[in-house]
């Protein structure tokens, strides 16, 4: 027995990522979920946070698709895309599929809560399985400063798929550090595992009544005043090069590589502060100098790569933010809905004159 336990917790070392996405009840015994997995509190949402790419997308609808015939669009970022403190329906995809039922588009959220570039990169390397037809990409400045890429959870628990697409993208400048032998063993793994096993019970709750996600009764809002304002950036100041510490080139090798979809870059709505030393600090994240600087350089990376690009920074309102600089009340959210569904439908147009011709 000590043998057999021994030969089945080294071997599980040679199991790549080394957490198995066969154990899955969705898809076929409950619906798949409208969003990934992520939680801190799962007796009450019905969910909880996995960092493994494969039972993070077995467990999404997106991984049953059946109508080959829809144009698909997906929708990549962070907890604002994923939609914190909102019900499903009010998340951008929700309010996006409800402005398209009745016409044969899918639109599916692949977003997340964390802020990374490279954690971008890898869902959206996954999701071309599914043959997506468009993907809308929001980002912002947090995501790209390049020290904060590797640390980021999905990133550090997916080693052999970072280790792919660092190939496949010519990442030059993503220096991984590979987990040892005995961090990918059978014991070493047993928490990522076990969390696996949850979810699969959790979804049944999930399937009988909807709730993915603990919403509280107060949250404390999003800081609007700054009485020591922030003046730097990842240790960068004004003046300084602020383009040599961000991961710009992610976007372009991701994008370049993948030339069969269509890419749209989202610039995404942040809070704009009318409080306290506003005219120093933009919000929570983001000293003035830094965020006005990043929007010029983004400007010109975009317009120099021919990729297509709108700034949202300052669509919604100081007012229409909840409990951070990035996420949006449901009447932001639905203001954010209405200008996305406006480029869909400008991007469809060109679509289909392109077909045409």
């Amino acid at each position: 027995m000590i043998l057999l336990l021994t030969i089945i917790n080294f071997g599980w070392a040679l199991i790549p990522d080394s957490v198995p996405a066969q154990i899955n009840i969705y898809n076929w015994l409950v619906d798949g979920r409208v969003r990934f997995p992520f939680g801190e509190n799962p007796e009450h949402a019905y969910n909880l946070s996995l960092f493994n790419l494969d039972a993070m997308f077995a467990s999404h609808e997106v991984d049953k698709l059946e109508n080959d015939a829809e144009l698909r669009i997906i929708l990549i970022g962070d907890s604002s895309i994923w939609g914190f403190l909102q019900k499903p329906e009010q998340t951008l995809a929700g309010l996006l599929r409800q402005q398209h039922k009745d016409k044969d588009i899918g639109v599916y959220n692949l977003g997340y809560p964390s802020i990374s570039i490279l954690k971008d990169a890898l869902i959206i390397d996954y999701a071309l399985q599914y043959e997506p037809d468009l993907v809308i990409w929001f980002t912002t400045l947090e995501a790209l400063p390049t020290e904060k890429q590797l640390p980021t959870p999905i990133v550090a628990n997916n080693a052999s798929k970072l280790k792919d697409i660092i190939g496949k993208y010519s990442l030059s400048n993503i220096n991984p550090q590979q987990p040892s032998f005995l961090q990918r063993t059978f014991w070493a793994q047993r928490r990522n595992i076990f969390d696996i096993i949850r979810l699969q019970f959790y979804g049944i709750l999930w399937e009988a009544t909807g709730i993915d996600q603990d919403y509280p009764d107060s949250y404390r809002e999003a800081q609007r005043d700054f009485p020591e304002p922030k003046l730097d950036f990842y240790g960068i100041t004004a003046g300084q090069e602020l383009r040599k510490i961000l991961s710009i080139e992610v976007i372009e090798s991701v994008i370049e590589k993948n030339s069969e979809v269509d890419f749209i870059l989202v610039n995404e709505p942040i809070l704009v502060s009318e409080g306290e030393n506003a005219h120093l600090q933009y919000n929570f994240y983001y000293p003035r100098w830094a965020y006005d600087t990043y929007r010029e350089i983004i400007n010109t990376f975009t317009a120099e790569n021919g990729i297509k690009y709108y700034d949202l920074w300052n669509m919604v309102p100081e007012a229409e933010f909840t409990n951070s600089a990035i996420h949006l009340t449901a009447t932001g959210g639905k203001m954010l809905a209405n200008t996305i569904n406006e480029i869909i439908l400008e991007y469809l147009g060109e679509s289909t004159k392109s077909n045409e011709e």
